[in-house]
Order: C-alpha cells, then structure tokens, then sequence
C-alpha cells in the first residue's frame, strides 16, 4: 500500500463521520420492535392476554387500512415516505466532521475548524487594526466568514482585511477549498 494512499484514507476517515450511531440506533428500534412482536405472538399461542396488541388484531387492522379514512391513510403514507427518505439521504449523504485537510504530502495533517478560525481572526484583527477580542470567524466547510466590530473613530478596510485573510487561507492549502466572506459592523464600539 502506498504512502498517498494510506495518508487519503486517514484523512477521508478524520474528515467524515461514521454513520455507526444512526445504523445502532435503527437496529435497536429494530430489535425492541420484533421482540414485542415475538412476544405478543407467544403470548397469543399460550392464550395469554397481550401486552398491547394481539397479533391477530394488528393483521386484521393493517388489512383493513383499505376501510379507514383516506386522509389517515394519506398522512400515514407521507410520514412513512419521508422517514424513508431522510435515512436514505441519511445513508447516501457522508457525514462531515468539522475538520479540513492540510495540503502536504509527507504527512496527513488535519484541522479542526476552529484552529482555523482562530488563526484567521488573528491576521483579520491585525490588518483591519481592530481588536484580537472584536473579530469573529466561523469556518464552515466551503466558507469562512470574518465578523470585525472597530473602535470607534477608526475605519476598517474591507479589502485590505480580505486581502489578508484570502492570503491566509491560500496558504494553508486547505481540501476542500474555503472562501472567505468579510462583514465589518456598520455601529463601532467605545473604546475597543
């Protein structure tokens, strides 16, 4: 196995999340679910009274869904449909941990986003001449969005702090690929 393809697989396995709680949860549901059924069917064979349903009841009811209103019967279909849904998106879509993959090839480096944050809120604060304390970022996966409140008196320029902070990024070689986004408080604060 070679090195870029075992570093590809570390990284793949530090940037996305397992779907392991999902698929534990369902099979739990799963489990819990054949087990009353199993148990009111045993329950049904030794003419014990059942724990919620008799079984011969929940096949006489799921038959005679043809009978029932149709806007019950409707509503039924659409959430069954959309729980369906959401676990096949669920299940097709990778999970995605807050984390971006360094640019390198004789290591596997990965960030948690807010190092990466935290780096550029500190080269933004630096050139828009603002505060370290007055200058927020949060790092998505495609974007960073830069967040400045000046002191007052004191303008701030958006491309020169955007300049800066694209620089930063660029540098990094981050995969996948980050914007930045700079908003500047349109109110400054006393004394920052």
């Amino acid at each position: 196995m070679s090195t870029s393809s075992t570093y590809a697989r570390i990284t793949r396995r530090e940037t996305h999340s397992p779907r392991s709680l999902l698929a534990i949860v369902l099979a739990v549901i799963l489990i819990v679910v054949f087990a009353w059924v199993g148990t009111e069917i045993v329950f049904a064979l030794l003419g014990l009274p059942a724990l919620l349903v008799a079984p011969k009841d929940m096949f006489t009811s799921a038959l005679g869904l043809v009978d029932a209103p149709a806007g019950i019967v409707v509503a039924a279909g659409i959430v069954a449909a959309v729980v369906g849904l959401i676990l096949i998106i669920a299940a097709l879509s990778p999970g995605r941990r807050a984390r971006h993959v360094l640019a390198t090839d004789r290591a596997a480096i990965v960030v948690d986003n807010e190092v990466i944050a935290s780096a550029l809120a500190r080269h933004a604060s630096y050139a828009g001449n603002v505060d370290p304390d007055n200058a927020s970022v949060s790092v998505s996966h495609r974007r960073a969005t830069v967040f400045l409140t000046p002191a007052s008196g004191t303008p701030v320029d958006r491309d020169e702090v955007s300049k800066a902070v694209t620089r930063q990024l660029d540098s990094y070689g981050l995969k996948p690929g980050v914007r930045a986004t700079v908003r500047i408080a349109e109110k400054a604060q006393v004394g920052a």
